[in-house]
Protein backbone atom coordinates (compact mmCIF):
# COMPACT_ATOMS: atom_id res chain seq x y z
CA UNK A 1 0.00 0.00 0.00
CA UNK A 2 1.67 3.39 -0.97
CA UNK A 3 1.21 5.59 2.11
CA UNK A 4 1.26 9.29 1.58
CA UNK A 5 1.19 11.93 3.55
CA UNK A 6 0.51 12.17 7.03
CA UNK A 7 -0.72 13.95 10.54
CA UNK A 8 -0.26 13.47 13.67
CA UNK A 9 -2.05 14.37 16.96
CA UNK A 10 -1.68 13.13 20.01
CA UNK A 11 -0.68 9.48 20.19
CA UNK A 12 -2.14 9.25 16.94
CA UNK A 13 -0.03 9.09 13.53
CA UNK A 14 -2.82 9.90 10.06
CA UNK A 15 -1.66 8.01 7.13
CA UNK A 16 -3.31 8.96 3.72
CA UNK A 17 -3.66 6.18 1.38
CA UNK A 18 -4.38 5.77 -2.73
CA UNK A 19 -7.93 6.63 -1.79
CA UNK A 20 -9.10 9.78 -0.68
CA UNK A 21 -10.54 9.56 2.94
CA UNK A 22 -9.12 5.99 3.49
CA UNK A 23 -7.00 6.70 5.76
CA UNK A 24 -4.44 4.21 8.04
CA UNK A 25 -3.56 5.29 12.05
CA UNK A 26 -0.47 4.48 13.81
CA UNK A 27 -1.18 3.99 17.80
CA UNK A 28 1.91 5.27 19.88
CA UNK A 29 2.06 2.10 22.55
CA UNK A 30 3.58 2.77 26.49
CA UNK A 31 5.64 -0.20 27.43
CA UNK A 32 7.27 -1.84 29.71
CA UNK A 33 7.95 -4.95 31.88
CA UNK A 34 4.56 -4.62 33.06
CA UNK A 35 2.40 -4.66 29.86
CA UNK A 36 1.46 -2.01 27.79
CA UNK A 37 -0.98 0.80 27.59
CA UNK A 38 -2.59 2.95 24.36
CA UNK A 39 -5.10 5.23 23.51
CA UNK A 40 -7.65 3.80 20.82
CA UNK A 41 -9.55 6.55 20.05
CA UNK A 42 -9.63 10.27 21.09
CA UNK A 43 -12.42 12.50 19.42
CA UNK A 44 -10.20 15.73 19.75
CA UNK A 45 -7.27 13.69 17.86
CA UNK A 46 -9.10 12.08 15.55
CA UNK A 47 -10.80 15.34 14.41
CA UNK A 48 -7.68 16.72 14.11
CA UNK A 49 -6.27 14.31 12.17
CA UNK A 50 -9.09 15.01 9.23
CA UNK A 51 -11.55 12.04 10.94
CA UNK A 52 -14.65 13.88 11.94
CA UNK A 53 -17.01 10.30 12.36
CA UNK A 54 -19.43 10.42 15.31
CA UNK A 55 -19.05 7.03 15.82
CA UNK A 56 -22.68 5.11 17.73
CA UNK A 57 -22.09 1.64 17.64
CA UNK A 58 -19.06 -0.86 18.02
CA UNK A 59 -18.79 -4.21 17.29
CA UNK A 60 -16.34 -7.14 17.63
CA UNK A 61 -16.42 -10.34 16.09
CA UNK A 62 -13.67 -13.57 16.62
CA UNK A 63 -13.15 -15.64 12.82
CA UNK A 64 -10.78 -18.51 12.30
CA UNK A 65 -7.91 -18.95 9.99
CA UNK A 66 -8.95 -18.65 6.18
CA UNK A 67 -12.31 -17.18 7.02
CA UNK A 68 -13.30 -14.19 4.77
CA UNK A 69 -16.25 -11.65 5.49
CA UNK A 70 -17.34 -9.42 2.99
CA UNK A 71 -17.03 -7.63 0.61
CA UNK A 72 -20.05 -5.79 2.70
CA UNK A 73 -21.76 -2.09 2.85
CA UNK A 74 -24.95 -1.08 3.61
CA UNK A 75 -27.41 0.95 0.35
CA UNK A 76 -29.18 3.43 2.16
CA UNK A 77 -27.53 3.89 5.21
CA UNK A 78 -23.84 3.94 4.89
CA UNK A 79 -21.41 3.85 7.62
CA UNK A 80 -18.07 4.76 8.28
CA UNK A 81 -15.64 2.37 10.25
CA UNK A 82 -12.84 2.62 12.01
CA UNK A 83 -11.74 -0.76 12.69
CA UNK A 84 -8.64 -2.71 14.33
CA UNK A 85 -7.76 -6.02 15.49
CA UNK A 86 -6.97 -6.87 19.27
CA UNK A 87 -5.94 -10.30 18.89
CA UNK A 88 -4.15 -12.36 15.96
CA UNK A 89 -3.96 -10.46 11.89
CA UNK A 90 -6.28 -9.72 9.25
CA UNK A 91 -5.69 -8.11 6.11
CA UNK A 92 -8.14 -5.76 5.46
CA UNK A 93 -9.84 -4.34 2.35
CA UNK A 94 -11.59 -1.19 1.95
CA UNK A 95 -13.62 -0.75 -1.45
CA UNK A 96 -14.31 2.46 -3.07
CA UNK A 97 -17.96 2.56 -4.32
CA UNK A 98 -18.68 6.14 -4.41
CA UNK A 99 -19.77 6.91 -8.51
CA UNK A 100 -18.46 10.67 -7.88
CA UNK A 101 -15.38 9.00 -7.04
CA UNK A 102 -11.98 9.50 -9.39
CA UNK A 103 -11.10 6.06 -7.71
CA UNK A 104 -14.68 4.42 -8.14
CA UNK A 105 -14.16 0.69 -8.18
CA UNK A 106 -10.58 0.88 -6.78
CA UNK A 107 -9.62 -0.95 -3.33
CA UNK A 108 -6.67 -0.24 -0.46
CA UNK A 109 -5.34 -3.03 1.84
CA UNK A 110 -3.96 -2.79 4.97
CA UNK A 111 -2.72 -5.95 7.70
CA UNK A 112 -4.03 -5.47 11.18
CA UNK A 113 -2.52 -6.94 14.09
CA UNK A 114 -2.53 -7.01 17.77
CA UNK A 115 1.36 -6.57 17.16
CA UNK A 116 1.26 -3.46 15.30
CA UNK A 117 -1.84 -2.19 16.40
CA UNK A 118 -2.76 -0.09 13.13
CA UNK A 119 -6.28 0.74 12.72
CA UNK A 120 -8.12 1.13 9.54
CA UNK A 121 -10.51 4.36 8.98
CA UNK A 122 -12.80 3.33 6.17
CA UNK A 123 -15.53 6.38 5.15
CA UNK A 124 -19.44 5.90 3.62
CA UNK A 125 -19.64 5.44 0.77
CA UNK A 126 -17.34 1.89 0.63
CA UNK A 127 -17.77 -1.76 0.38
CA UNK A 128 -15.37 -3.64 3.55
CA UNK A 129 -13.53 -7.30 4.04
CA UNK A 130 -10.99 -8.67 5.65
CA UNK A 131 -9.21 -12.09 5.78
CA UNK A 132 -8.43 -13.55 8.66
CA UNK A 133 -4.54 -14.75 8.51
CA UNK A 134 -3.90 -15.96 11.49
CA UNK A 135 -5.14 -18.98 13.10
CA UNK A 136 -7.61 -17.03 14.70
CA UNK A 137 -8.38 -13.21 14.86
CA UNK A 138 -10.76 -11.01 17.12
CA UNK A 139 -12.09 -7.83 14.98
CA UNK A 140 -13.18 -4.80 16.60
CA UNK A 141 -14.90 -1.78 14.55
CA UNK A 142 -16.49 1.61 15.35
CA UNK A 143 -19.76 2.42 13.05
CA UNK A 144 -21.26 5.73 12.45
CA UNK A 145 -24.38 4.36 11.69
CA UNK A 146 -26.09 1.58 13.48
CA UNK A 147 -26.82 -1.92 11.79
CA UNK A 148 -30.14 -2.25 9.14
CA UNK A 149 -31.09 -5.10 8.37
CA UNK A 150 -32.39 -5.62 4.92
CA UNK A 151 -30.63 -2.60 3.78
CA UNK A 152 -27.17 -4.87 3.10
CA UNK A 153 -25.11 -5.12 0.08
CA UNK A 154 -22.08 -7.02 -1.30
CA UNK A 155 -19.66 -7.85 -3.85
CA UNK A 156 -17.80 -11.13 -4.13
CA UNK A 157 -14.81 -11.09 -2.56
CA UNK A 158 -12.64 -12.39 -5.56
CA UNK A 159 -14.37 -10.41 -8.30
CA UNK A 160 -11.51 -10.01 -11.03
CA UNK A 161 -13.28 -6.30 -11.75
CA UNK A 162 -11.19 -5.51 -8.86
CA UNK A 163 -8.38 -7.71 -8.51
CA UNK A 164 -7.67 -7.70 -4.97
CA UNK A 165 -4.80 -8.64 -3.42
CA UNK A 166 -5.18 -11.07 -1.07
CA UNK A 167 -1.95 -12.34 0.87
CA UNK A 168 -1.36 -16.16 2.31
CA UNK A 169 -2.45 -17.46 5.25
CA UNK A 170 -0.08 -17.49 8.18
CA UNK A 171 2.53 -20.66 6.92
CA UNK A 172 1.96 -20.74 3.38
CA UNK A 173 4.07 -19.40 0.97
CA UNK A 174 1.37 -18.24 -1.66
CA UNK A 175 -2.21 -17.55 -1.38
CA UNK A 176 -4.49 -20.43 -2.13
CA UNK A 177 -8.07 -19.41 -2.82
CA UNK A 178 -9.74 -23.18 -1.95
CA UNK A 179 -8.53 -22.28 2.13
CA UNK A 180 -11.18 -19.37 2.00
CA UNK A 181 -13.67 -19.81 4.23
CA UNK A 182 -17.16 -18.16 3.14
CA UNK A 183 -20.74 -17.65 4.71
CA UNK A 184 -23.78 -18.58 2.88
CA UNK A 185 -24.33 -15.22 2.13
CA UNK A 186 -20.78 -13.93 1.14
CA UNK A 187 -20.66 -17.07 -1.33
CA UNK A 188 -23.72 -15.72 -3.15
CA UNK A 189 -22.83 -11.74 -3.59
CA UNK A 190 -23.13 -10.60 -7.24
CA UNK A 191 -20.53 -9.55 -9.09
CA UNK A 192 -19.68 -5.91 -9.69
CA UNK A 193 -20.52 -5.92 -13.22
CA UNK A 194 -23.99 -6.04 -11.79
CA UNK A 195 -24.49 -2.45 -10.18
CA UNK A 196 -25.68 0.49 -11.53
CA UNK A 197 -23.03 2.80 -12.57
Amino acid sequence: MAERGFTTSGNFTFSETSIPGVVVVDVKRYGDERGFFMETYKRSDFVAGGIDAEFVQDNQSMSKKGVLRGLHFQIEHPQSKLVRVISGEVFDVALDLRPESKTYGKWEGVVLSAENGKQFFIPRGFAHGFLVLSDTAEFCYKCDDVYHPGDEGGYMWNDPAFGIEWPPLQGDEVFDPAKIVLSEKDAHHPPFSSADR
